[in-house]
């Protein structure tokens, strides 16, 4: 998984690069960035900075970017990667188009979703108790420690709980981060269902100019399930990683003499195949397949990702807020982590895919697409493709259409981000839950023993009533 911070870092390592730096030097430099920046990356790796109170770095008491102008210690830039230093970022999460260019993904004009409220203040009071803890927590408490912007629980289709502790405000769109993939993968489960998209066909079949690549001999379905044997590694310990010439290709913030690739697309034909491995054996979350996966929608389609979110998920769903994209320097929508949009409008989906594709009587989606998401992934060989991964606390989980299966009892799945971006669908509870957040450290490693628990101790308390 990557955020938007690894530009200005990935710049940097460049420059450094240019300027014949020996290795000790560059070595020091970026461990002196990774200790300052929060690289979100894969959910395998997560680095974070020392830990402050969230009632302290709440962005709505700091002050940033206020001003005409904002002073100079107030003043957040992409350039150097200060607009998501801690605590920093928990401004900037919620104002990503103010950092980098964007494109809007508009939302519904007319016909806009309506939803009851009838808010449960029980729920405050749900106790649970965290991984590896004896300690019960309430679910209250839980909005602090995971550094909550906001948080929305549906049951039945209202609205039972609404909270915006810091930064976002209901009108508010903050950042998805790699929930974004799973808009993408929903856009491709929809092209598979009307039948504009074969995920049986090889990914060449919808872009040639991957022919020798990597991805040559993969099919679309194992990009769109990330089971992709490709050489790419998301290690920023690592300054030799792919993900250093993967994050300057989508950089706009490039020295004038560089000479990597242009885009996005133009760094997925450098990718390599993994020796003595095949497409298909095993899950590996790389972000790189999201971007080949907009690519290929785009291809089947004729349309931008931004565009196909509009018109397939957005305005059908009756949108109230538009959405946007972070764009790369050639205009290519950030398929993996660069959406960014409404809190409730976010929830909205998740209760749209819950129905089976259907809001306030409408079909927005196919029932076939909603049903893949769902349950595509609930089978042995999925989850065996899975337990290859490093995730030792998810285990019996899989992934579908760049979801997240959990193959517990109620048969949840989820949308995930790093920083604490959540859709949580559980069918049996008919609970859904979306929460936007900005934790001090980045991977859901951390999160998770906070946040899964918590959300299973709200769907077994809804279930009950």
């Amino acid at each position: 998984m990557l955020v938007f911070v690894t530009f200005s870092c990935g710049l940097l390592f460049y420059i450094l690069k240019q300027m014949r730096c020996k290795f000790s030097v560059l070595e020091v430099v970026m461990k002196k960035i990774l200790s300052l920046v929060m690289l979100a990356g894969c959910c395998t790796f997560g680095f974070g900075q020392e830990k402050q109170d969230a009632f302290v770095t709440n962005p709505d008491n700091m002050g940033w970017m206020q001003g005409f102008p904002p002073a100079p210690e107030k003043t957040l830039r992409a350039s150097d990667g200060s607009f998501f230093e801690f605590p920093n970022l928990r401004y900037s999460i919620n104002h990503m188009q103010e950092f980098f260019p964007s494109r809007t993904v508009p939302a519904s004009e007319d016909n806009r979703y309506t939803v009851k409220t009838k808010l449960d203040k029980n729920i405050d009071s749900i106790e649970f108790t965290p991984w590896n803890s004896d300690e019960k927590m309430t679910f209250k408490d839980s909005l602090a420690a995971n550094y909550t912007d906001g948080i929305i629980i549906m049951h039945k289709g209202k609205i039972v709980y609404e909270q915006y502790p810091a930064g976002l405000k209901p009108d508010g769109r903050h950042s998805a981060m790699s929930v974004s993939k799973s808009f993408c993968g929903t856009i491709a489960s929809i092209l598979v269902a009307e039948g504009k998209l074969d995920p049986f066909k090889m990914v060449i079949d919808y872009v040639p100019e991957l022919k020798g690549s990597g991805y040559e001999d993969a099919t679309v379905r194992q990009v769109m399930d990330m089971t992709t044997a490709i050489q790419y590694s998301e290690d920023y310990n690592n300054p030799k990683a792919e993900v250093w010439a993967y994050s300057a290709a989508g950089n706009v913030f490039r020295p004038v003499d560089y000479k990597g690739p242009e885009n996005y697309y133009e760094y997925l034909k450098t990718v390599k195949k993994i020796k003595g491995q095949e497409h298909g054996e095993a899950f590996g979350y790389k972000t790189i397949n999201t971007e080949l996966l907009g690519w290929i929608v785009s291809r089947a389609s004729g349309k931008g990702l931004a565009q196909l979110v509009s018109e397939k998920i957005w305005q059908p769903l009756g949108a109230h807020y538009d959405a946007y994209y972070q764009l790369d320097p050639s205009g290519i929508a950030f398929a993996g982590g660069g959406l960014s949009l409404n809190l409730r409008d976010m929830a909205m989906f998740g209760e749209m895919i819950r129905n089976g594709g259907k809001l306030n009587g409408r079909q927005v989606i196919p029932a076939a697409a909603a049903k893949d998401i769902a349950t595509g992934g609930c089978n042995p060989k999925a989850q065996e493709a899975f337990a290859k991964s490093d995730y030792p606390m998810l285990k019996g989980w899989s992934y579908r259409d760049m979801w997240w299966i959990t193959n517990n009892s109620h048969g949840a799945y989820m949308a995930r981000g790093v920083h604490g971006q959540a859709i949580y669908i559980d069918p049996k509870a008919e609970m859904v839950i979306a929460r936007f957040a900005s934790t001090y450290l980045a991977s859901n490693k951390y999160i998770d023993p906070l946040s899964i628990p918590a959300y299973e101790a709200v769907a077994d308390y809804l279930m009950k009533k």
